[in-house]
Formats: structure tokens, sequence, C-alpha cells
């Protein structure tokens, strides 16, 4: 395997630097090549994540399919433009000099994704590699076998490996991919995860992108309208059964409230998945049976009767197929396990407040999350003494859809951003440079500095 990997990298280190990738036309092309492969086996990845995860066809679609595909689209119309040389103003001090910044590609990149949008976090990355002009080496994640054996079949029916390569394999094979020197790695997974990359990458003083995750609040205020809430936070914590890393985690929620909120958050879940969420065609599944264990320790027994508060609603699994019902925590302490890390499921651990500072203080106090979610009117009130990657305001989710804003975290939850243009400079360099004619040549930057008091002037 690491001599796959090896001889497959100086292929691409060839390729990228006899500068086929600096053509404009090639990259739209593998982008077109990738659309119609992706179509081409759509129905054979929405079959593999119905296998490893059940996913529905609908989840699977509008949630990895459709993003990819307008991810595409969205670089396709843009690619030429973003492209450009941006012309700069030179300053005085410069003229007759002119100013400019060009992009150009990294290079080799590579790009390991998560298992829990396993297409989606493979695929977009893999578009901005492919707009910016740089190669890819890809490497899905091995806890969903089916979709990433579709995923290898895909690409090397696609490109050429020394465009775009794919491996499979665990985390050996990930040790084996980080001893490489690359010009960038774009990784999509945990924080622990992630500082194991960042260390692998220093080695080579490699750049990152690390789209992490991280405890994200989800703040129901006494302002906010409880219905619309309760209807977009049930489905936001449904979706994927809660493995999304900008699912909301925590809920905080004002005493006044508290009640109401809760009866009609459960009302909502039972309208989206019926009262007996098992038998839902559209609720995912736990990704494996550690994960499984994981989340059922958070849950209440007599060894933690206390911490981790009280099942208010759920609280019902079954290990032999994975499920484990939308469960609501009420009476959790803040030190309780079910608040030191991310859930990553559909449990949902209860905190009530009287004031919005003491909830901003609470936040405030924990690491930087990925998102952060705010129902009611004091929203900007909320974002100007908070930082998260991302945030939503009377909603959740919904700001991963829009291609003009991009997209990652800020402190643990990550760093670097992509989606839309943001994906194109996530793998490109912006390169600096200012042209000065020779027909003039200015003598005050010279020594001895005859004319310093003029150039104090004008610098």
């Amino acid at each position: 395997m690491q001599n796959y990997i090896s001889t497959t990298l100086q292929k691409q280190r060839v390729y990228f630097k006899a500068g086929h990738t600096l053509s404009l036309s090639l990259r739209k092309d593998l982008l077109r090549q990738l659309d119609k492969a992706l179509h081409h086996y759509e129905q054979q990845l929405t079959e593999a994540l119905w296998t490893d995860l059940h996913k529905s066809y609908e989840e699977a679609y509008l949630t990895e399919l459709s993003i990819v595909y307008g991810e595409i689209r969205n670089h396709l119309k843009h690619m030429r433009k973003w492209a450009k040389p941006e012309r700069k103003c030179s300053p005085i001090a410069i003229m007759p000099a002119s100013s400019k910044v060009i992009t150009e590609p990294l290079g080799n990149t590579l790009i390991i994704a998560p298992w829990n949008y396993p297409v989606q976090l493979l695929l977009n990355p893999l578009v901005g590699a492919i707009s910016a002009g740089c190669t890819a080496f890809l490497k899905p994640s091995p806890y969903v076998p089916h979709v990433s054996a579709v995923l290898t079949e895909m690409i090397r029916a696609t490109f050429r490996p020394e465009q775009v390569a794919i491996v499979e394999g665990n985390r050996e094979v990930n040790k084996m991919l980080l001893a490489e020197r690359w010009d960038l790695i774009f990784f999509t997974g945990s924080p622990s995860l992630g500082k194991m990359v960042m260390e692998a990458a220093a080695k080579h003083l490699t750049p990152v992108v690390l789209e992490l995750g991280g405890k994200s609040p989800c703040i129901i205020d006494q302002s906010a309208d409880l219905k619309v809430a309760a209807k977009r936070v049930a489905w936001g914590k449904a979706l994927n059964a809660g493995q999304t890393c900008i699912a909301p985690d925590y809920l905080m929620i004002h005493e006044d409230v508290k009640d109401k909120f809760l009866k009609l958050l459960v009302k909502e879940w039972k309208h989206l998945l019926t009262k007996d969420p098992k038998k839902a065609k559209h609720f995912v599944r736990i990704v494996s049976d550690k994960a499984l264990d994981r989340l059922i320790s958070y849950l209440p027994n007599s060894q933690s009767p206390i911490a981790n508060g009280h099942i208010y609603y759920g609280g019902t699994y079954d290990k032999a197929t994975r499920y484990l019902s939308p469960t609501i925590l009420t009476d959790v302490s803040p030190d309780a396990p079910v608040m030191q890390e991310e859930i990553f499921g559909p449990i949902f651990p209860v905190l009530t407040f009287k004031e919005i500072d003491k909830v901003i203080s609470f936040v405030t106090k924990r690491e930087k999350p990925l998102a952060l979610y705010y129902f009611g009117t004091n929203g900007e009130y909320v974002l100007r003494h908070t930082s998260s990657g991302g945030a939503c305001i009377n909603d959740v989710i919904m700001h991963i859809v829009n291609h003009d804003v991009p997209f990652g975290g800020v402190g643990n939850s990550g760093m670097g951003s992509y989606h839309g243009r943001d994906s194109f400079l996530a793998f490109s360099h912006r390169r600096s440079v200012v042209s000065t004619p020779t027909w003039v040549d200015m003598p005050f930057r010279y020594m001895p500095y005859k004319l310093f008091n003029l150039i104090k002037k004008m610098v």
C-alpha cells in the first residue's frame, strides 16, 4: 500500500509540474466528468448509503448528492472569474508600477473524509481542488464500506490517477498518507484526529484545512416563535440521527418556555418520524456498535443516575440494528459526561436560563463551536458577544446551503473554510505581483537617501 501511495503521488507531482492543470478548459472538463460520473453512480451511491447508514434516498439526495451537484455548477459558472487576476491600486511611492494578485494552484493535495456524509464531504472538497487546478488524493472512511467501495470504483473509472487518485483503508492507511509530503491536507473529522493531522503536516510545513466539530449550542429565548423553532430544531437534530458536525448539540431554553417548547419538540419528532422512529424510513442508524455504546453511556443509569439528568422523552435503543431513538434529557448538570464532548447522535441535553448574558457566559467559557443557533429577537446581541464557525438566527443547519458564504470552524472547531469561491481559494495561493516599467527609475529609493525628507512624506 505504501508503495502504491508513493508511486501514485509521484505521478501526480510530475503531472502537476508539467503544467497540465493550469488549463481552465481542462479543469472544467474534469468537473463535467465528475458531474457525469455522479449521475451515473447515483443509484449505487444511494443504495450504499442505505446499506451503511439506513439513509433514505430522499435524505441521501438532499444532504449529499444535491450539494455536490450544486457545488459543481457553481464552480463551472464562476471559475473563470475567480481565476482572473485582480488589479490593485498602487501607492504613489511605487509609481508608475502596477499591482495585481494572481491565484495559482497549491499543487498535490490530500483529502480525508469522514463517514457521516461520506459522499458530500469527500467530493465537495474535490470540486475545489479541481477548480483551483490541483491534483487530489482521496481517502474515504472505512466505517461506511459500501459507500467507500462505490466511490473508489467511480473515481477510478472517471479520472486518471495522476489527476485524482483514491485509496481505501483504516487508520494505518491514514498514517501512510500523512507520512508523505503534500501541498495541502484537507481533513474533515473530530478535533482529536485533526490534531494528529496537524502534527503530521507540521513536519513538512504543509498547510491544512481542518473541518472539525464541537458542541454547537441551540438557544431558545423567551421571545422565540416556539412552533417554528420546535419544527426546525426537531428536523436539525433528527437529520442523520444527529450525526452531523453542525447538528444542534445541546439546548439552552429560557425557563419560562421550557415546558411548552419540549412538548412541541416531541410533537414535531412524532410528526417527522412517526410515533415509532424505529419504523421510520427517514431515520438514520448509528454508524457502529462502538458509537452506539458511547451514546448509550450518556443515558441515565444505575451507575450515573443524576449527572446526565433524567429521560424526558425517548431513551430506547436496539443494539442489533444500531437504533437509538430521539432522546431528551432534562435536569442535566453542566459537568455531566454528556456535556463534555460532541454527542454526535440523537440525544438532546437540556439546560435552562433566566438571563441571556448567562447563556453567553456559558458558551464563551467553552471551546468555540462549529455552529451556534439562536431563536428569538436578540440574535444580533448574541452574535456580537460569542464566536462560532457559523451561525443561524431562527434556524439550524441551513447556513451550509449557501455557496456564497464560507463554511468552516474557528479555534477547536477547525481552521480554514470552503464552499463556492472559498473552496477555490482554499486550494490556491494568492500571489502578489508588482510590475515596474524601466522607462523611468526614481532615484529617491536608493542609498544614500538624499531625498529622505521627501520619502518620509510619501510613505
